[in-house]
């Protein structure tokens, strides 16, 4: 058996597969995050190695597998944050997660360095506060006796793999979300660092996502009630680990978006794709030698969880489907109300810290279910700006899988296929497409099955949502309508966040 572990925004979704990947039994165990004005977006790491720890025993009671049956495990985790810790590896503060865009200062004084086009051409990514680099440079001008404490820094699945094994190290899927990392050499930037004015030896070593870190300590395997010679292999960052959930493991796989707390829209690549205008990005992918192009937006999931939390007294699953049912049939752009799904900020395409969110053409005719429904189509407008983006730079979308938990909704998929003009294919694996793509992921480290292409047989598609010629042809217009609402708010959003 495999253990696989998750490390989302709002909880640890684990899982128990079958040595060649295959799920037995699933748990959710979560944890809070902290946000607040300025960009703030915290968690405290000891949150999420308990998660591992009761996650791990859950699983182990609900199967009821015997812990010497468990072959080894390997974790997915949410990238681009900031764990800083002192020479005992114990965390000097709260993690700085994805979602904080405090470290706008530190983006400027790095681009003022080395540039935006040289970074985007080391990085494959361009310099932005939702980065790694950016947000320990924040610690250390702004907090300098806590960044005085500071001996390594890791992001999420790193300190859970610490605490497991006592080796601290990363792979090239998370490296290369950190801002620090070149994607030609494979090693740390020199540049990066000295750009940042940081010290080479606060970062961990990078292996492959596919190696074996160690086996548990016997503090470890004490928590988490697994025998200490359980091998932990690396794993990756949830968007490469989730592209291998959703089989898209090389190019001929086609592409895939996730409807998580953020949404992106991704494929495996044999080469880094760079975009001219820099709206999109490429990680190192988990699957060895190869890259994964990616456009991300802050809040796709996370702007559909927000408008049911506001628009129902007591929020809750059943209230959000019952809102998204009643989207179905109601009217948004088509009557003139959009929404901008810019709570956190955005990265792709617009890289812009001060975007913030919107309703636009609100009138007293609109209720509940046309404000829901906004925001789905919304969401639909920025990702297809993104895959806009792709095609320009000589990609081909022409379908897209469908995973994280929005893709449990035939409501929003077939807004997705209407908006973006292409097939839309919901697997069977939805939320759980990250602990599998870590399952398999371990499963190819110890040797259990052969490569990345046993993910291709572990979902399959359960129902394809086809566009709507004629809808397409009127999405296309309104999403020109959704981009000018944009455009002439980006003037007032700057100066508000500066006023």
């Amino acid at each position: 058996m495999i253990l696989a572990h998750d490390l989302g925004t709002t909880g640890n979704k684990a899982s128990m597969h079958t040595d060649d990947g295959r799920l037995v039994s699933a748990v959710t165990v979560t944890y809070p995050a902290h946000f607040a004005d300025g960009g703030l977006a915290e968690q405290d790491p000891e949150d999420w190695w308990n998660a591992v720890v009761q996650a791990t025993r859950d699983l182990l009671a609900r199967s009821e597998v015997d812990p010497s049956q468990v072959t080894g495990l390997a974790i997915s985790g949410q990238m681009m944050g900031a764990v800083l810790l002192d020479a005992e590896y114990r965390p000097v503060r709260p993690a700085i997660i994805w979602a904080d865009t405090r470290s706008s200062a530190q983006t400027a004084a790095l681009e003022a360095v080395i540039g935006q086009g040289r970074a985007y051409s080391l990085l494959g990514h361009r310099l932005n506060p939702t980065y790694s680099l950016e947000k320990i440079m924040w610690v250390r001008d702004n907090e300098p006796d806590v960044f005085a404490r500071v001996r390594h820094f890791c992001v999420a699945k790193d300190f859970v793999l610490h605490r497991l094994t006592g080796r601290l190290a990363t792979d090239r899927s998370d490296a290369s979300a950190t801002n620090a990392y070149d994607q030609g050499r494979g090693a740390w930037s020199p540049d990066m660092l000295a750009a940042a004015g940081l010290d080479a030896s606060l970062f961990p070593e990078v292996l492959e996502s596919t190696a074996i870190v160690g086996t548990l300590t016997a503090a470890a395997a004490n928590a988490t009630g697994l025998p200490r010679s359980t091998r932990v292999v690396m794993g990756g960052g949830d968007g490469p680990i989730a592209a291998v959930g959703a089989g898209i493991v090389a190019p001929e796989d086609g592409a895939y978006v996730c409807l998580g707390t953020s949404s992106w829209i991704s494929f495996a690549s044999d080469t880094p794709v760079y975009d001219p205008l820099m709206r999109t990005m490429t990680f190192d992918n988990v699957v060895p030698g190869s890259y994964v192009p990616t456009a991300t937006m802050q809040a796709g999931g996370a702007a559909l969880a927000w408008v049911s939390e506001l628009l129902n007294p007591h929020p809750s699953s059943a209230a959000l489907s019952a809102l998204v049912a009643d989207a179905s049939t109601a009217g948004a752009s088509t009557s003139g109300l959009y929404f901008l799904p810019y709570l956190l900020g955005e990265r792709s395409p617009y890289w812009d810290p001060d975007a913030a969110g919107a309703f636009l053409g609100i009138g007293r005719h609109h209720g509940r279910a046309a404000m829901t429904r906004a925001v789905l189509e919304g969401v639909a407008f920025n990702l297809l700006s993104c895959i806009q983006a792709f095609r320009e730079a000589g990609a081909v979308v022409d379908r897209i899988d469908a995973i994280g938990g929005g893709a449990a909704s035939d409501v929003w998929l077939q807004i997705l296929a209407d908006v973006w003009g292409v097939p839309v294919r919901r697997r069977t694996i939805v939320e759980e497409a990250n602990s599998l793509g870590a399952a398999v992921t371990a499963a190819v480290g110890l040797g259990l099955v052969d490569d990345f292409g046993a993910a291709r047989g572990l979902s399959e598609a359960t129902a394809e949502f086809v566009p709507d010629d004629s809808r397409h042809t009127d999405y296309l217009g309104r999403h020109r309508v959704f981009l000018d609402g944009y455009a002439s708010l980006e003037t007032w959003n700057s100066g508000r966040t500066r006023s």
